[in-house]
């Protein structure tokens, strides 16, 4: 069963949360932790794991003929990130970074100049720690297209599946395309959001979308009893997502992040129990 750990906004606990509930699964499953926050990967650190390369994560990008390119400005005019500087009569001028693989210059090209090439965007890192595996993506510095990443974390997943019981996806915040991704073949969701009016308004972001996928989809409230609980209750109740956990602000959580231990706490457990109860009989 693949179970998703989100949230419109950052900072709720996402993180924490995932990776106290692999540990505490852990002790009667096969779990795999999938950090998928690409643009900013943690679980590592949460779960003090020194983590490996497994492999490079690499994007296609063109590569101008120029022998063959007849000046014509046309590759320019096709790309929309701005990738290729081409005006006419000189020869083009390709920006790397800038671009995201979309393959649009190659075919305006009128004479097949343009073929391809690869650069090294991310990286995939495997580790293991408190009865846990973790698989890792992670962007590289100055590229941009963290979606990439998550999606050749989700081939590995698919690689590696079949050895676990449970797959707890971390996934960034917000509602962008790594989101998305990491999300949409998902069979259980859980958004971790917090009592104020940013976390109530980021946490309907995220459970509209979710009702777009279709995904079934509870609330974890984090720092329960710091701000208003009765605008989460009343989104709760408007997307029929029930608030199946509540944590409440605990210093000692604090402290075992900072230390690289997993948290404990009752609420925890509960959800475990909620979680273990999912697998068929």
């Amino acid at each position: 069963m693949k179970i998703a750990i989100t949230g419109g906004k950052g900072g709720t606990g996402k993180s924490t949360i995932a990776t106290a509930l692999a540990v505490e699964l852990g002790k009667r499953y096969n779990i795999l932790l999938v950090d998928m926050d690409a643009d900013c990967p943690n679980d590592h650190l949460i779960l003090n794991i020194n983590r490996k390369l497994i492999h490079n994560v690499e994007q296609r990008i063109p590569e101008v003929n120029l022998g063959k390119c007849i000046k014509c400005g046309a590759c320019g005019t096709a790309c929309k990130t701005n990738a290729i500087v081409s005006i006419k009569g000189s020869n083009p001028i390709f920006m790397p970074s800038q671009c995201n693989g979309c393959g649009a210059c190659t075919i305006k090209c009128p004479v097949n100049a343009i073929g391809w090439n690869k650069k090294e965007i991310g990286y995939i890192y495997s580790g293991e720690n408190y009865g846990v595996s973790l698989l890792s993506g992670e962007l590289k510095v100055n590229e941009s297209l963290s979606e990439m990443v998550v999606n050749n974390m989700k081939k590995a997943i698919e690689e590696k599946k079949k050895n676990y019981d449970f797959i707890i996806c971390d996934t960034a915040a917000g509602t962008h395309c790594d989101v998305i991704s990491a999300l949409e073949d998902c069979d259980f969701v859980f958004a971790v959001t917090e009592p104020t009016p940013l976390g109530a308004h980021d946490l309907e972001l995220i459970l509209r979308l979710l009702n777009k996928l279709k995904i079934p989809t509870n609330i974890i409230l984090n720092i329960a009893d710091i701000g208003n609980k009765k605008i989460i209750e009343d989104i709760s109740k408007k997307y029929k997502a029930k608030i199946i956990a509540e944590l409440a602000y605990d210093k000692k959580i604090l402290e075992a992040y900072s230390k690289g231990l997993p948290i404990k706490n009752q609420e925890i457990n509960k959800l475990a129990d909620y979680v273990a109860g999912m697998v068929p009989r």
